[in-house]
């Protein structure tokens, strides 16, 4: 029997970053990854001989502290001085840019207005920034770190102005629809302003209560929203992290399925005291870390029975189930999208609010998109690696298929939906048809059954406004700690959630070491 300081179950980038911290403290850290390969949502598969991408096509929003304390430079890893551009791609070639603080292709009164948004947004964005990497403690302890940091919210907040304060309160609890009929007339722009605020969430531009809120959550991250991309691709970013870990004596086992986790019981209640690996080994440590979705790691890892029944029933009511899939193409050229010259940003189908509104509809009655919306990156632009020499990868996220269909997912409707994905792409790219080579869709169900994920959701549980902050993923599970002791969670069902940031990690890290 193997004896660790840390176990940590799972190598995607939020274990990855755990388990750095945790050796730069000389702790002795085991990460155990079911995969062959490292990464979870961010590895980097091959889909076609030649052909490699990731489920996560971009680096999302990593935090540039994570960056410096890991030295992550010196392993390899290139963070591009700007994030990705944004596009709205237009039918006719007149697309919209979101470029930094400047959008164009816009009329001047909407480049005006932008001015003015992107100005206040940022300003309430900014607010919520330092929530990001620390714990958010749970309401109603009383204790100091609740206490100041909330008076710290508070203190931001009174220094907003009233005006501001006041503007701040109204727009939170806006529709993102509501917003941008506020501010803007493209509707283009208004898709692509609204996209943050709902890419991987249960809900379009009109629903209440929750979409602009999660759009400055968004853009609270670092980079205002915008996605970044590093020199090396995703795969660039998962290698550095592996080698500051294992630079710091951190052990990565591959291919090494933990069955269960082993607990004992005592006066104080049950802790966690290692793991029991799929062929039956034994591995101890003091403190074992998931960074797998809150359900497996409960219900399946951990078992029901080693927990008290209202904590079992509020974790089966997370909202978890996947409501985004991923298109690859193999590509022989790189695809050439009329009226635009650069293609090497995130590149966005969805022509008006009102197309996303129907998409999401469509999905509320599982049925897929007649009309589908997504976002494209063509990574090999950055990662040549991912192609062979003068070919390229397009990776589409596309929003609001469902994961439970009416009529079931089988290989006929998944025939059925990329041939209409890649009939919407061609309106904007009319060769590229001609152009493919080879072609992969991975629905929630893929997702689910690839990559262990409950619910095939990439964010191990639903964007809202109940399942954020403390609240994230459930109350008694909130802050990192579980019900049974030594146990933690490190994974993107935690604060500050999904998207590639690296605080769910870091956050659990230093509560373990506190």
């Amino acid at each position: 029997v193997a004896h660790y300081d840390t176990i940590v179950i799972g190598a995607g980038h939020n274990g990855l970053v755990c388990a750095n911290y945790l050796a730069r403290q000389n702790q002795k850290v085991l990460v155990l990854e079911s995969s062959s390969t490292i990464g979870g949502l961010a590895s980097t598969h091959e889909f076609h001989p030649g052909f490699k991408v990731s489920v996560a096509h971009t680096a999302g929003h990593f935090s540039k502290k994570i960056h410096r304390d890991l030295s992550l430079q010196d392993h390899g890893l290139s963070l591009t001085p700007n994030p990705l551009s944004c596009v709205g791609l237009d039918l006719q070639g007149n697309h919209v840019v979101l470029d930094g603080d400047t959008v164009s292709g816009v009329p001047e009164t909407d480049q005006a207005a932008y001015a003015n948004y992107s100005k206040l947004t940022k300003r309430f964005a900014n607010l919520l920034a330092p929530f990001w990497l620390k714990t958010v403690p749970p309401i109603g302890n009383n204790s100091l770190p609740e206490v100041l940091s909330f008076a710290q919210l508070g203190l931001k907040m009174r220094m907003l102005g009233k005006q501001d304060m006041r503007e701040f309160l109204r727009i939170i609890t806006l529709p993102t629809h509501d917003l941008m009929d506020e501010y803007f007339d493209h509707p283009i722009l208004k898709a692509l302003l609204s996209w943050n605020g709902l890419i991987g969430s249960k809900q379009a531009p009109r629903s209440p209560n929750n979409s602009v809120m999660l759009m400055l959550y968004r853009m609270s991250g670092g980079t205002n929203g915008l996605h970044e991309l590093p020199v090396g691709g995703v795969s660039g970013l998962i290698d550095a992290l592996r080698s500051s870990a294992e630079s710091r004596g951190v052990e990565i086992r591959t291919s090494a399925p933990v069955g269960r986790i082993a607990v004992q019981g005592g006066k104080e209640g049950l802790r966690a005291t290692g793991v029991q690996m799929d062929g039956g080994d034994q591995v101890s440590a003091r403190n074992i870390v998931s960074s797998a979705d809150p359900k497996t790691t409960f219900l399946t890892l951990l078992g029901a029975e080693n927990l008290e029944i209202e904590f079992t029933n509020r974790i089966r009511r997370i909202r978890s189930e996947g409501l985004v899939a991923k298109l690859h193409l193999a590509l022989n050229d790189l695809p050439k999208f009329t009226g635009l010259d650069q293609s090497d940003g995130q590149l966005l189908i969805s022509p008006d609010m009102a197309t996303i509104e129907r998409s999401f509809d469509d999905s509320k009655y599982g049925q897929c998109p007649a009309d589908p919306v997504m976002e494209i990156v063509i990574p090999s632009l950055r990662d040549p690696s991912l192609a062979p020499e003068g070919q390229h990868v397009l990776s589409a996220q596309v929003m609001y298929v469902p994961y439970k269909m009416k009529n079931e997912w089988d290989l006929a409707a998944k025939d059925v939906f990329t041939d209409r994905l890649i009939d919407k792409i061609a309106m904007y790219a009319p060769t590229i048809r001609e152009q493919i080579v080879a072609k992969e869709l991975l629905t929630p169900i893929d997702l689910e059954q690839r990559f262990r994920v409950a619910g095939g959701h990439w964010h191990h549980g639903e964007f809202a406004l109940d399942q954020l902050f403390m609240m994230r993923p459930t109350y008694g599970a909130g802050q990192y700690r579980t019900p049974v002791r030594d146990l933690y969670l490190c994974g993107a069902g935690s604060h500050p959630g999904g998207d590639i940031t690296g605080g769910p990690g870091h956050n659990a890290a230093h509560e373990i070491l506190s």
